[in-house]
């Protein structure tokens, strides 16, 4: 149940450089920009914003002066230190960077119109004019040339020995000439440009070419293996597009069909079969698609869109939409719309290499764009207890609401549905602690659909109930309600033109004001809005949001996050440093957050969830990284942590080894918090109850004794607790000792010594605490003759009748006090 949530944007527009941008590359050790035009190569620093190599492949006689040339792939060679180029025209060219030196490295007559290197740069592929492929090692050694069409399945064809073919089954009132039709093939579609596509799988072992066959005329998909065997061919479809993806997981080959009412991505597998599809939210005819392309880790596909020319004068748009999956429901998260025309054109797109969750992106007019997302829980503040606990989850022009305080159902089922006119990219929820069930969505088209809950005077179209409705049932469930959509007023139409996600962190800070945050393209800067409603005399649904004050920031913001009690804002930039924000001031001033020592916050990694929580009084910011490490101020206390949520006064942790911890931050103190933070780091205390299996644990807990107030047995259970926690406590040396000498190596000396003092003092508390104990116990127990001069009937019976309830014979050891091994030797000498 989570959502892709815009972060950061970065970009640059405007470079001074010849010719028109046609494709480009990325440099990840050098963290620059290679792009490609009709004139040569740039390099770009997207950071600085500074062209740190321009080459041109115009003055080399590479590309023809006119602009008519065209650069078909560029590919940057790490061992080698310079960047591969082929043209359309057939050359394969290698450029220096670092000495700007051009080499042809080989060339094809017959024009090249794919190049495609393999994930590890061991082989290229190269398809050429004369409908070939020509691979060849990293060295540019050809190895094999193949002709693109084969008249064979491959060797992984299916073998039949006849049982169950189609000429020996029943065919009903077709008759037995349905067995010997000839099969119709559909031709390629109309926009298609008969260009072969190459897409590798992720270990770079086989890769799939989708190509326009001469015969039928119809596209079909064939894998070929390292080797250059041909392994399998597509089985026939109809509709059929150009586009092509290789999940990098390996398990499915994503490519588009178009059907005669619907537009469709389907997945192949390796052997050729289909297996899967989703419908995308486009009618017939209304849309092609120009690219798919996975992220590195399999989770999101991108999906490159534009509008067909229907009517004459409209304005057409291109869209990239980003799609994830979940219990078998593909969600459509992100929806970026683009213009067809001016700068806005889009000429290329690809994922990241290292970093999964960015997208880079490439328009006419020398601008690129690269966007950030991160996983996030949309989720209601649960400050009050009229908060119903609410999740949203987007799924396109939905939103998907469940209500867990009324209702628990698997996505992608839900409590209710909120339907909207455009597709959504962000949802929050009021920061306001009374009204935390009140929800905005912002979507595509920059409008804010504003869903408020109370009471309605009629029935609100837009809220459908999920699955919780049905025939006959009455619902107890209050929904909310469409207010108003607001559309928001930019102040420079043509940047949000450019940039369609020019907003980001959208925050419902107050009734009606919201806090969002826009990037510099031209500096490292970031700029803070405030959105504010604008008045309305009339009751129309829809309105208007004003930039009424914007307060810009030295450094780029990545998270805001705020605290509905304090009303504080935390503002956290990308190199770490956490900033203040007092929004409700006249000055609207901003200033480094501190600690209670005096001194700036910064976290030593950036950290994708932020939160403020009050710990001993004190207003700390709390920071989790990707890579699990937890913050609170500038101090990492754990790196095993996975998820953490402040619900009041307590802390909710959820680590590596499945395990949820919370803390009561009231009475604690920031000193503190901090250093017993090193036990779930270490996890010195280990939970004996996680290495059982369920219905072992129950059999355990019902055999123990219960500690209930007035219980008959409850002086037994507290001794056999209290003896548990000797044992524990005693097996914990030999892990205590390894720990010290942990920390002894890599310098931890300070947190070592204070280790062994809590844990020497701990047990010299247990060595005075145990003949107290056990010999009290002993006392009581053996208790004075039943028998007597002074006993009567009644006594006598009483007496005997409270020995077998109190003490079993079964629990007689109870009464045997631990013992401590102290010749074990756990202490560091190094440490004292």
């Amino acid at each position: 149940m989570r959502n892709l949530k815009l972060f950061r944007t970065l970009e640059f527009r405007d470079i001074q450089a010849l010719g028109k941008p046609q494709c480009f590359s990325l440099r990840t050790e050098q963290k620059t920009v290679l792009i490609g035009s009709d004139h040569g190569l740039i390099e770009v620093d997207p950071v600085t914003r500074e062209v740190k190599n321009e080459i041109s492949l115009v003055a080399e006689g590479f590309l023809p002066e006119d602009g008519s040339g065209c650069i078909v792939g560029i590919q940057d060679l790490l061992d080698q230190e310079s960047v591969c180029v082929a043209t359309a025209s057939g050359d394969v060219i290698l450029c220096s960077l670092s000495t700007c030196h051009l080499e042809c490295v080989g060339s094809v007559a017959s024009g090249i119109s794919v190049m495609s290197w393999s994930p590890d740069q061991e082989l290229v592929l190269l398809a050429t004019g004369q409908q070939t492929l020509i691979m060849m090692t990293k060295d540019f050694e050809p190895i094999m040339e193949q002709q693109i069409h084969q008249d064979d399945f491959g060797e992984s064809k299916f073998i039949t020995v006849g049982w169950g073919r189609k000429e020996t089954q029943f065919h009903g009132s077709e008759g037995r000439q349905a067995a010997f039709q000839v099969q119709t093939y559909e031709s390629a579609l109309p926009w298609d440009d008969h260009r072969p596509q190459v897409t590798w799988r992720g270990d770079g072992q086989f890769f799939a070419v989708s190509v326009v066959c001469p015969e039928t005329g119809a596209r079909k998909v064939r894998v070929w293996n390292r080797e250059f065997a041909l392994q399998s061919t597509s089985e026939p479809v109809a509709g059929l597009g150009p586009a092509l993806a290789w999940k990098p997981s390996g398990s499915l080959i994503a490519s588009t069909q178009e059907k005669p009412n619907q537009q469709d991505i389907v997945f192949f597998e390796k052997n050729g079969l289909l297996h899967g599809h989703f419908t995308l939210p486009f009618l017939k005819d209304e849309v092609k698609v120009n690219g798919l392309l996975w992220n590195a880790d399999s989770t999101v596909l991108a999906v490159w869109l534009e509008d067909l020319q229907r009517e004459e004068n409209c304005t057409l748009k291109t869209y990239v939409q980003l799609w994830t999956v979940g219990n078998y429901h593909w969600y459509l998260k992100q929806s970026l719309p683009f213009s067809t025309c001016g700068k806005s054109k889009l000429v290329s797109l690809m994922w990241d290499l290292v970093t999964p969750s960015r997208l880079h992106v490439l328009c006419q007019g020398w601008h690129y764009l690269c966007y950030d997302w991160r996983w996030t829980t949309d989720r209601s503040s649960g400050e009050s207890s009229s908060d119903l606990a609410n999740v949203a989850v987007i799924d396109g022009n939905r939103v998907l609401v469940t209500v867990f305080r009324q209702s628990v159902v698997p996505p992608p089922m839900c409590t209710y549905r909120l339907l909207l006119p455009h597709p959504a990219n962000q949802v929050m929820f009021s920061a306001h602690p009374q009204k935390s069930n009140d929800l905005a969505v912002l979507d595509a088209s920059n409008q804010i659909s504003v869903y408020k809950c109370g009471d309605s005077p009629s029935v609100d179209p837009t809220v459908k109930l999920g699955a919780v409705g049905g025939n006959g049932f009455k619902v107890s469930l209050r929904t909310p309600h469409l207010e108003k959509r607001y559309k928001i007023q930019f102040e420079n139409g043509e940047g949000q033109e450019v940039n369609p996600l020019k907003l980001s962190l959208l925050t419902w800070i107050q009734e009606d004001v919201f806090l969002a945050v826009s990037h510099s393209h031209s500096s490292a800067q970031s700029v803070i809005h405030h959105l504010t409603v604008a008045p309305s005399e009339t009751d129309d649904e829809h309105g208007q949001l004003n930039i009424s004050s914007s307060v810009i920031v030295d450094g780029v913001i990545i998270s805001l996050c705020c605290n509905s009690k304090t009303k504080s804002v935390a503002l956290q930039l990308a190199g770490g440093q956490i900033l203040k924000y007092f929004w409700e001031s006249p000055s609207l001033a901003v200033e480094p957050w501190k600690n209670p020592s005096g001194f700036p916050v910064r976290f030593p990694y950036a950290c994708t969830q932020t939160e403020l929580a009050m710990i001993g009084g004190e207003e700390c910011v709390l920071g989790l990284s990707d890579r699990c490490r937890f913050f609170i101020n500038d101090t990492e206390v754990a790196s095993n942590i996975t998820s953490f949520a402040v619900y009041g006064e307590f802390l909710l942790l959820t680590t590596h080894s499945h395990t949820c911890q919370c803390f009561c931050l009231r009475d604690a103190s920031l000193n503190s918090k901090c250093s017993c933070k090193e036990i779930p780091f270490y996890n010195i205390f280990p939970m004996s109850s996680n290495r059982r299996s369920s219905k072992n644990r129950r059999k355990a807990e019902r055999k123990k004794h219960s500690l209930k107030e007035g219980s008959p047995l409850e002086d037994l259970a507290l001794l056999e607790a209290l003896s548990e926690v000797v044992q524990s406590t005693e097996k914990l040396k030999d892990e205590v000792y390894h720990i010290l000498k942990v920390l002894f190596l890599f310098e931890f000396d300070e947190q070592g010594r204070e280790l062994q003092k809590a844990f020497e003092d701990t047990l010299q508390l247990m060595e005075r605490s145990l003949p107290e104990i056990w010999t009290l116990t002993h006392q009581q127990n053996s208790a004075t003759p039943v028998l007597g001069p002074s006993s009567t009937v009644n006594s006598i019976m009483a007496s005997y009748q409270h020995q077998k309830t109190s003490v079993p014979v079964l629990d007689a050891e109870l009464f045997i006090p631990p013992k401590i091994n102290k010749k074990t030797q756990w202490k560091l000498s190094l440490l004292e």
